[in-house]
């Protein structure tokens, strides 16, 4: 009997050691540290980036019509500064803050509050909390930017403010949560997007849809021709976004390792093989390779491989990107025969593009590739594809019944789109009294 108290008496102080030892070395943890490699990547590919909403600027100014390009480039130019500070107050928060219901981020994040130097082990555990905040900032910049090309050359500037304003806050934040957010009801189902197939590209390309549905064709569309004024412009703008893209992809990764490398690699791939497909598909069905094909294809790949950059090998990617480049130039061909007028494609480019692309992932996707994703059906995973295609009607619905719904409420409130003067005047003059081109005899 003394023998067994006596071997008590031991295992009790033996747990009484290691526990306060356990406290003590809880106690003197360190904070998570910073790496400088991850954060000067994540900082450039930050800047990387933002430098894609001009480039859309300068893409979308080149293929309106010429009494239209300052409009259009002072749409995407603005929405930087906008969402910014929206972001910075309120739109961080709600996407990535604490999670509320597994549908949104609380405020207590408001302002940057408790968003600082010191990693959050919950979305990068190597750079500083506010690096992967502005990094986040420019997608959040980016995915109104490019609604605007469904309605140009007729959406009213004060109620386009007033819109972004709002989309972002009530579309882009909560899908932002659902799907990247700690806790959100489609990250927790196991959906894989890597750098937004469904958060930016999906949720863009349908708010796109309900927008030129609700704002109406421009006048004399489709009678009147209305070709793209400047193409060397589209050209430059599309070259600016493939190079920021890289940031936008290989940037996800929020580090500096393989990954990063993998997902630039597969970028570069996708994109080449979507411009090569749209420019071989037109030239079958039109007679003539055209430019403006060749740079549409280039994004169509480039929205395509965003969702699967991080899960997937480099001989899919291409298969990725052909499909993208075909199929988005099939729906952009059809547009007409569904009778709405989408200016610059964004439906059928973004919409598309990153519907194939998020569906693709679930095809596609391998844990060779990276650990903490998943297989796809080709890696014989079939579940993968059935979760990818809940997150993609997911996100349809909820950007096109948000949208349609504030589009109406701004409809009787400001009204959408410029009258029919300012139109035949264009936005450059109407909206701005400036003129993109001064022409002096």
């Amino acid at each position: 009997m003394k023998s067994i108290k006596k071997l008590a008496g031991l295992i009790l102080a033996a747990g009484l050691v290691l526990g306060f030892a356990g406290v003590a070395a809880a106690a003197t943890a360190p904070a998570p540290k910073v790496d400088s490699g991850d954060t000067a990547w994540v900082l450039i590919s930050s800047a990387l980036v933002m430098l894609m909403t001009p480039g859309l600027a300068l893409f979308y100014g080149g293929m309106v019509r010429r009494k239209n390009v300052l409009g259009t480039i002072m749409q995407s130019f603005i929405i930087v500064a906008l969402v910014s500070v929206q972001w910075a107050l309120w739109g961080y928060s709600l996407a990535f803050g604490p999670d509320f219901h597994h549908i949104i981020g609380n405020l207590s994040w408001f302002g940057l509050n408790h968003v600082g130097q010191t990693p959050d082990p919950d979305y990068a555990a190597t750079i500083p909390h506010q690096v992967y905040m502005i990094f986040q900032m420019m997608f959040a910049v980016i995915t109104p930017a490019l609604i605007t090309g469904a309605v140009a050359e007729r959406f009213k500037f004060k109620t386009f403010l007033v819109f972004t304003l709002i989309w972002c806050t009530v579309i882009y934040d909560p899908i932002a949560h659902w799907v990247w957010g700690a806790g959100g009801w489609i990250h927790n189902l196991g959906a894989l997007d890597f750098a937004g197939g469904t958060v930016v590209h999906i949720s863009s390309g349908v708010a796109a849809f309900a927008a030129a549905l609700m704002i109406g064709k421009r006048r004399g569309y489709p009678r009147t021709p209305m070709p793209p004024h400047n193409l060397t412009m589209t050209v430059l703008g599309a070259a600016l976004l493939w190079f920021g893209w890289f940031g936008f992809n290989a940037g996800s990764a929020v580090t500096s390792g393989g990954l990063a490398g993998t997902a630039f690699v597969v970028t570069h791939l996708a994109t080449a093989a979507a411009a090569l497909a749209w420019m071989f598909a037109e030239w079958i069905h039109r007679g003539k390779p055209t430019v403006l094909g060749a740079a549409s294809g280039a994004v169509a790949g480039l929205v395509a491989i965003t969702p699967a950059s991080g899960y997937v090998t480099p001989m899919p990617s291409m298969i990725i990107g052909a499909v993208a480049g075909v199929l988005c130039y099939t729906a952009v061909s059809m547009k007409h025969r569904f009778g709405y007028d989408d200016s610059l494609d964004v439906v059928g480019v973004h919409g598309v593009g990153g519907t194939w692309g998020a569906l693709a992932t679930g095809l596609f996707a391998t844990v060779a590739v990276n650990s903490a994703g998943g297989n796809g059906l080709f890696y014989g995973n079939p579940k993968q594809l059935g979760i990818q295609a809940i997150a993609v009607a997911a996100s349809i619905i909820y950007s096109f019944v948000g949208t349609t719904i504030l589009l109406k409420i701004m409809d009787a409130v400001m009204g959408l789109r410029v009258s029919e003067e300012d139109e035949a005047a264009g936005l450059d003059y109407s909206q701005h009294g400036e003129s993109g081109y001064i022409f002096e005899d």
